[in-house]
């Protein structure tokens, strides 16, 4: 068993106990592999090992990556999540290649999105991004503006409204994460009552994953446990 192997299985583990811990069912919680700036071996070592879900923040060291591993018949059914900010000239590229974004916060990429499309693919998955901490550091739109922006982004026949994602506060106080994903967790809530294709809440990573999965969250983003620190250029 390779290194990435033994951590994936670490954190299924991991997200199982924490599950059952919170009274909720192991498999209410998939697992996002957080790949980027890692290069293309580390991603096919944890195919190997079972992941499909695998997520990117930089769309032109993403893009190579699934170009090259579309073209290669042993690793079909990867899920590509884009996860990171993303710019107006980007936002075909990942139209026309990702199956999900997580960080939609602005009508305008919304609208590109659904236009950039391609109309022989699905409709393209979508989480609207909150910043629930309101540091002025993060991405991510108001819990008040969520639901104005929902609304716009259901009645795009190219996208599916799919939920939220959050980062919680960058501090060591866990009861201050707690309160985070507690209102991450109301505002979802309230989504799921007014949108039927809203089933995910995409919260939680390395550090916060314990507190994510009791508040709620159906989807953990997870990179350093997996592959290890992050490689900077």
């Amino acid at each position: 068993m390779n290194d990435i192997e033994s951590r994936l299985l670490a954190i299924k583990e991991q997200i199982a106990s924490h599950a059952r811990l919170a009274n909720r069912a192991p498999d209410e919680i998939k697992l996002l592999a957080v790949s980027k700036t890692k290069p293309l071996e580390a991603i096919q070592a944890a195919y190997q090992a079972g992941q499909r879900l695998f997520g990117e923040s930089y769309v032109q060291e993403a893009i190579t990556k699934i170009q090259q591993l579309n073209n290669a018949p042993e690793y079909a059914g990867i899920e590509w999540h884009f996860i990171g900010p993303l710019q107006s000239n980007k936002t075909r590229l990942v139209a026309e290649h990702f199956d999900w974004v997580h960080s939609i916060d602005r009508e305008k990429t919304a609208q590109r999105l659904n236009e950039q499309r391609p109309a022989g693919l699905p409709a393209l998955n979508i989480c609207i991004q909150v910043n629930i901490s309101g540091e002025q550091t993060k991405s991510g739109m108001t819990a008040d503006e969520v639901f104005g922006l929902a609304g716009i982004i259901s009645n795009f026949p190219r996208l599916k409204l799919r939920g939220l994602m959050a980062i919680a506060e960058n501090t060591d106080d866990m009861n201050i994460v707690r309160d985070n994903f507690l209102q991450m967790q109301e505002l979802f809530n309230r989504l799921k009552t007014l949108y039927p294709s809203v089933d995910t809440l995409s919260m939680g990573m390395t550090d916060d994953m314990p507190v994510a999965i009791s508040c709620g969250s159906t989807m953990v983003r997870i990179g350093t446990a997996i592959f290890g620190s992050r490689e900077y250029k």
